[in-house]
């Protein structure tokens, strides 16, 4: 594996930027539906992808980590500089704290969490009430709830931004950053 360049980045970084962005994007806007359409029949496919995308996301993390934040391609003010670090952190612990977020609020809700099928925490039927399920922690059902609200739509925030910079380096700058994020070199 090859790290990133002021030039080029790595197949690693890339594959990871967009695994985790196109999953993150289809699971944010199914979340919505599933919100304002009470869809319960998607919530076994939105906890799978939600499980899959935090290992990404905790295999991007670590990536990051080894390799250091990418070089800048132009050169900026103090201002862009902080405003496009405080977004990229803000999409990192975003996209952690949706899947952890998640789980927590499905596994101590009662609802259990498996992908596709395979078992990871169990639900917890009410035997009082059939087809209900019995919050093994209501009071982290809640605060998970919450955080997973609150992040959602703090990541809708920061990509609608993040894509707004990314227009501004190809259209405005014409400085590469979009082009190396696509695979090529600048």
């Amino acid at each position: 594996m090859s790290g990133d360049t002021r030039e080029k980045l790595s197949s690693t970084t890339i594959s990871l930027h967009w695994i985790v962005a196109l999953l993150m994007i289809g699971l944010l806007a199914t979340g919505i539906y599933m919100e304002q359409t009470s869809a319960y029949g998607l919530y076994p496919w939105h906890k799978s992808f939600g499980v899959i995308i935090a290992v990404f996301v905790v295999v991007r993390i670590l990536w990051r980590i080894k390799q250091g934040w990418p070089q800048h391609v132009g050169n900026y003010t103090a201002i862009e500089t902080f405003l496009a670090s405080l977004v990229h952190w803000l999409l990192i612990i975003g996209t952690l704290v949706m899947p952890i977020s998640g789980f927590l609020m499905s596994a101590m809700g009662g609802h259990g969490v498996a992908v596709f099928g395979w078992e990871l925490f169990h639900h917890n039927p009410d035997p009082e009430n059939p087809g209900k399920v019995l919050p093994i922690n209501a009071g982290i059902a809640g605060t998970a709830h919450s955080l997973h609200w609150i992040a959602g739509y703090c990541i809708i925030g920061a990509l609608v931004l993040h894509v707004v910079g990314a227009i501004k380096h190809h259209v405005v700058d014409k400085d590469g950053t979009l082009r190396r994020m696509l695979g090529k070199r600048v």
